[in-house]
């Protein structure tokens, strides 16, 4: 079995305002990335500042509520994107393409960070915006959340880190 690349990597998540699907895109991509024991830092933010400080949506059918039941951690106080942030992180996720857009203006000349939609790390969709929205709306934005956060684990660390996780899962059982 091949030797996996275990290089850590910052990944920062970034939607509007900092307190729907970006902090879940957080929460969902540190407990994938936990359940692999990788050495992945995730953090979020927003390309506006009018939620600086705020928690999650924490409505009976917001961010919290979505991350609780699938038993997600999340702690999370919004914060805007700052200038730093282009060279402290590897990547640099939007949630859409006009926080995207908003991402690439802002930008410095030739950031570390590879700047890309989240969506780029699955079916390339934008995820839409469940403020307004339903029960569905989240659900939908965590599957997402999920979906995409395994799609960028892969491209990072090789499609196989799923596999080898079941093989060590096999492995120590068959000890047992």
């Amino acid at each position: 079995m091949p030797t996996p690349n275990r290089k850590p990597v910052r990944v920062l998540v970034v939607c509007l305002g900092n307190i729907c699907r970006s902090p879940m895109g957080e929460a969902v991509l540190a407990h994938e990335a936990s359940k692999l024991a990788l050495p992945v830092t995730v953090d979020s933010a927003g390309t506006a500042s009018y939620h600086v400080g705020d928690t999650p949506d924490e409505r009976q059918a917001g961010t919290v509520a979505t991350c609780k039941k699938y038993g997600v951690p999340i702690d999370h106080a919004a914060r805007a994107v700052e200038r730093t942030d282009f060279k402290d992180f590897d990547y640099i996720l939007a949630s859409d393409n006009q926080n995207l857009s908003n991402l690439q203006r802002i930008a410095p000349k030739n950031p570390k960070a590879k700047i890309s939609l989240f969506g780029a790390f699955g079916d390339g969709k934008p995820i839409a915006d469940p403020y307004y929205g339903s029960q569905s709306g989240f659900e939908q934005c965590y599957q997402q959340c999920v979906s995409y956060s395994q799609g960028l684990l892969k491209e990072i660390y090789g499609d196989d880190i799923y596999d080898r996780k079941e093989e060590a899962h096999q492995t120590l059982l068959a000890k047992v």
